[in-house]
């Protein structure tokens, strides 16, 4: 519970300075970070309803699948929305501008994010929750994201190479999309799943 309340508090700071940075500097790829931290948002949202549900076993396991298609169809938003925004970026040229506050913001980000995965995955396996891991995958996305920014930021001040961030987040929809589907499914990625299912035995 505290991990979902300091993901929410973390990601509504991160979303509305990513969005006006990205306002300001007119980055499409510093906009589309805030916009994937409001997704994450939703997701923690519904990992907390999600853990509401435990004091009644019944509703439980209705409470997993319904929280498992909730955030595969995140992912699926997601990865819809970073194919789009990188394949416009590529067709017309557009490089992410130089932002201090974005490059910043994407440093912080790729630490904070690994932390809240990791500490969320060991909850999920303690409580056999496909739904939990599922979130934390989320996060983790978000820190592969906080990379992808930041190296495409950097290469794109440091060096001009327009096109870094938008290959890398076409580099990152297969994963994205990946665990979409698991998640309408109902499970998780087959690493998590299988770790999930070892618990059991």
């Amino acid at each position: 519970m505290q991990l979902n309340v300091a993901t929410l508090a973390y990601n509504s700071l991160e979303g509305i300075v990513a969005i006006a940075a990205g306002s300001v500097a007119g980055s499409i790829a510093l906009v589309g970070f805030g916009l994937d931290s409001f997704i994450e948002l939703a997701a923690s949202v519904t990992a907390l309803w999600r853990l509401s549900a435990d004091v009644d076993p019944r509703r439980r396991e209705s409470a997993e699948r319904a929280s498992l298609r909730v955030i595969g169809l995140l992912f699926l938003a997601l990865g819809a929305y970073v194919a789009a925004d990188a394949g416009r970026a590529l067709v017309t040229r557009e490089a992410p501008s130089e932002s201090v506050v974005g490059i910043v913001l994407a440093a912080l980000s790729a630490v904070v994010m690994p932390l809240l995965a990791r500490a969320k995955r060991r909850v999920a396996l303690e409580m056999r929750s496909q739904a939990l891991a599922a979130e934390a995958n989320q996060t983790s996305l978000c820190a592969y994201l906080s990379v992808i920014l930041l190296a495409g930021l950097a290469l794109n001040a440091v060096a001009g190479w327009w096109w870094a961030d938008p290959v890398a987040g076409l580099a990152m929809v297969p994963i994205i999309a990946r665990e979409g589907i698991a998640g309408l499914k109902g499970k998780v990625c087959d690493e998590c799943c299988g770790v999930i299912a070892g618990q059991d035995g």
